[in-house]
């Protein structure tokens, strides 16, 4: 095992390795991927440390991500349904307003007719 940043470190970091700290001491380490799983004894402080394993790591971290974003994609559809429901009654609403308005428009043509016919024909 190599100590990032200690004298035991003589090539740079591939992109195989694996890049972690001692959960005891904090203690940099970097270490060949194959490594990945082991438990191995700390440099710095000599107690046991296990080297994560990346993929283990990111398979739950994008399974707490996938559970979050499936939960914020089914809070996201409940609230589009709650707004579709009021866009449909505002909807209905209107129609009803439109419906009256054209009532009330049919009755002023009726009552302006009514009136035209008692006072007769206007002079001209």
């Amino acid at each position: 095992m190599q100590q990032a940043g200690g004298s035991t470190l003589s090539a740079q970091k591939s992109s195989s390795d694996i890049v972690f700290a001692c959960t005891h001491c904090a203690a940099s380490f970097v270490v060949d991927s194959a490594a990945a799983g082991m438990t191995l004894d700390c440099q710095k402080c000599g107690k046991p440390t296990t080297v994560p394993n990346p993929d283990l790591n990111t398979a739950a971290g994008n399974s707490t991500k996938i559970s979050d974003l499936q939960h914020q994609l089914k809070e996201n559809e409940s609230q589009r349904t709650e707004i579709t429901g009021y866009i449909n009654q505002l909807g209905i609403q209107l129609h009803r307003w439109q419906l009256r308005l054209q009532t009330l428009k049919q009755r002023q043509e009726k009552l302006e007719n009514d009136l035209a016919a008692i006072r007769g024909p206007t002079p001209k």
